[in-house]
């Protein structure tokens, strides 16, 4: 990549550590000051980003690529607003449950915007703004959240190898293998890279 030439992902997801307040989680709970983190940080814990052009998805070549490649074979559409979603309170409370998968999370947002929030190797929270055009991926046994931001409103694609299957375990489920692997992947490789910082 070209230094001088500012990653066009960013235009799309951004991501920054959160303060400890309770206030409404749909706030964007920047620290003061604020700590942004890069998508090459992210790339670190395991969360993969693409910018893609939402307006063509359907037709979209990068986007079938990346399927063909990742081997995706199931695809839905999840809008997240109080007018679309069935029982909305307790979903939007359900989401924000911290939780994993022993899959990986698929979003492509297509609409609106929205907040993953993901644990560092330390724990802390990073919530990362995903908008129109944005599409991530977190890793299977990363602990994560969503929730809407102010815009109340998110149209994204989901994506799958195989059949679906949606089922969150709420912490702490760091039995499963998915975890372990996680772990052993992302967190463990993290700290060997990172014990000469002593300033981390």
């Amino acid at each position: 990549m070209v230094a001088s030439g500012k990653d066009s992902r960013e235009e799309v997801i951004q991501a920054w550590y959160m303060d400890d307040s309770d206030e409404d989680q749909r706030l964007p709970h920047h620290k003061e000051p604020k700590e942004f983190v890069s998508l090459d940080r992210l790339t670190e814990l395991g969360v993969l980003s693409w910018r893609l052009d939402a307006d063509n998805h359907e037709t979209d070549p990068e986007l079938k690529k990346i399927r063909e490649e990742r081997g995706y074979s199931y695809e839905d559409v999840c809008e997240v607003c109080p007018e679309k979603l069935p029982n909305y309170e307790e979903k939007i409370k359900s989401f924000f449950e911290e939780h994993l998968h022993t899959d990986e999370e698929i979003r492509y947002c297509v609409a609106g915007s929205g907040y993953f929030d993901v644990r560092d190797h330390n724990d802390a929270w990073i919530r990362v703004w995903v908008k129109k055009g944005g599409m991530i991926i977190l890793p299977a046994g990363m602990y994560h959240r969503f929730t809407l931001d102010e815009g109340n409103y998110i149209k994204a694609l989901r994506f799958f190898v195989g059949e679906p299957v949606w089922t969150p375990y709420n912490r702490p489920h760091d039995h499963l293998p998915a975890r372990k692997e996680y772990i052993e992947t992302f967190v463990n490789k993290d700290a060997t890279n990172h014990a000469v910082d002593a300033t981390a």
